[in-house]
């Protein structure tokens, strides 16, 4: 991606002195303005590639079609035509979903005042309302910076004022996912402005609704990110403790799953949430006295021909399994031998392999009992295997790495087997190739008890051996 970034106004005359100098037809100038400036390093992943409008009797300059549909809609909102604005409101929603190019230049020109005075302009009116809510989710897509405190607060008026309706309840927690996304700033004030219980309390309300239930996880989830790399602390970590301790976020979780039993999707982000959510000690155990640990297993085996809801549920296990009562309570329920039917069912997918490494990794940390289940079920040979299949994705080799270091340092016994199944060629490969592999790896090698050669670099000074 070129780190370079021109105006659409730039683009838009590159095409135009193509067709007029070198009497290209649109197509073709659009193309070979794209074809130069992307050899110049340019990002042009905000740029509109098409040719504007043509300029109107009026004489009025020429612009993009999603640039002539806001300025309807600006003219709607200003006179107060309702009717007229609940038409262009959709059209200019469509034209905002088809990508971010149209996005982009639509916020640069004005979008976001105009679509914020038509949800104003809407109370009252639910349909109304809907349209322009909706509007404002698809323009906040990607550009969370677009919105203001003004907005922050019909946001959560509107949440408050409409908790009953799931279909206002889903558009304005769509609006809020979009702004906090990469967005620290947004975040905290939405916090700060009561809209954690808000969204607890519409999963409880509508716990029916698949849609709700979906978004309003991974609002919180995303309350929980620390994104925005324009900020060097953020709130994560409060966040997360404010959702569980005053807000009972992992009992409203858990007890949501309950009824999607059949929904794929649903538990799959509220998989990912629950993995958020376990920062502490006790957290993690709570959600295993809750019935969240029971629910993962059966997910995980219920849905083992879907990657997507793997992945997540593999990395819910590895993050609970920071807490070490928990790693027995894993074990004991079954779940490192579906962990190992995980990455050996798909091991084609290196983020399923990954995951599913650091997942056995962490169960077998300071726990000889484990490692026992671990090496009778095939979690070497799985490790391995997955370091076979994906030589060059570092951090697959990186969790298997550590897995088999793991399994060894306290059980030497398992050292021989585990090199008979080809693993000191396997991580002298990955330490070969991925300087970030290298540490795990010689502490691999050294552990299964191979003679590791320390590669240093005389650095000049005095005494100084770099490795």
């Amino acid at each position: 991606m070129g780190s370079k970034h021109i105006a659409q106004e730039t683009f838009d005359e590159a095409v135009q002195e193509n067709i007029a100098e070198f009497e290209m037809d649109p197509e073709e100038a659009v193309r070979e303005a794209v074809q130069q400036f992307e050899s110049q390093g340019v990002d042009l992943s905000n740029i509109i590639k098409a040719v504007r409008q043509p300029a109107s009797e009026n004489g009025q300059k020429q612009k993009h079609e999603v640039l002539l549909t806001l300025d309807s809609l600006g003219r709607c909102v200003a006179d107060s035509d309702l009717t007229e604005m609940a038409e262009q409101l959709v059209v200019f929603t469509d034209q905002c979903k088809e990508q971010l190019a149209f996005r982009y230049l639509a916020g640069q020109n004005g979008a976001y005042p105009v679509v914020f005075s038509a949800c104003q302009l809407a109370s009252g009116d639910r349909n109304l309302m809907l349209k322009a809510f909706n509007t404002m989710s698809v323009i906040l897509d990607g550009q969370p910076d677009l919105l203001d405190s003004a907005g922050q607060d019909l946001l959560l008026q509107t949440l408050r004022e409409y908790k009953e309706d799931a279909e206002m309840t889903l558009a304005g927690i769509r609006c809020i996912r979009h702004a906090c996304l990469k967005h620290e700033q947004n975040r905290q004030d939405f916090v700060k402005g009561g809209v954690l219980p808000l969204l607890t309390g519409a999963i409880v309300l509508h716990g029916d609704s698949a849609d709700v239930v979906r978004t309003a996880s991974s609002a919180l989830r995303i309350m929980t990110f620390d994104d925005d790399i324009r900020v060097p602390f953020g709130h994560a970590h409060d966040h997360a403790k404010m959702i569980v301790l005053e807000n009972d976020g992992l009992r409203v979780l858990i007890e949501a799953a309950k009824a999607f039993t059949d929904n794929c999707s649903v538990l799959s982000e509220l998989c990912a949430t629950l993995s958020r959510l376990s920062v502490r000690n006790e957290f993690c155990q709570e959600i295993v006295d809750l019935g969240g640990l029971n629910f993962m297993i059966s997910l995980l085996a219920d849905s083992i021909d879907h990657p997507d809801v793997v992945k997540q549920v593999l990395s819910a296990i590895r993050a609970i399994a920071g807490n070490d009562d928990v790693k027995d309570a894993i074990v004991t329920a079954g779940g490192t031998d579906l962990i190992v039917l995980a990455i050996s069912h798909h091991l084609a997918n290196p983020q399923i392999c990954e995951q599913g490494c650091a997942a056995l990794c962490v169960l077998a940390l300071r726990k000889p009992e484990n490692c026992n289940v671990i090496m009778e079920g095939g979690g070497a040979l799985a490790a391995l295997q997955a370091m076979k299949a994906h030589p060059r994705e570092v951090a697959v080799q990186k969790q298997a790495c550590m897995l088999i270091r793991n399994l060894v340092s306290r059980s030497r016994d398992y050292s021989q087997p585990i090199l008979e199944m080809g693993a000191e060629d396997l991580i002298t490969e990955a330490r070969a190739t991925h300087r970030d592999c290298d540490d795990v790896a010689k502490a691999a090698l050294r552990d299964l008890g191979c003679k590791v050669e320390l590669r240093e670099l005389w650095t000049g000074q005095k005494g100084s051996l770099a490795q």
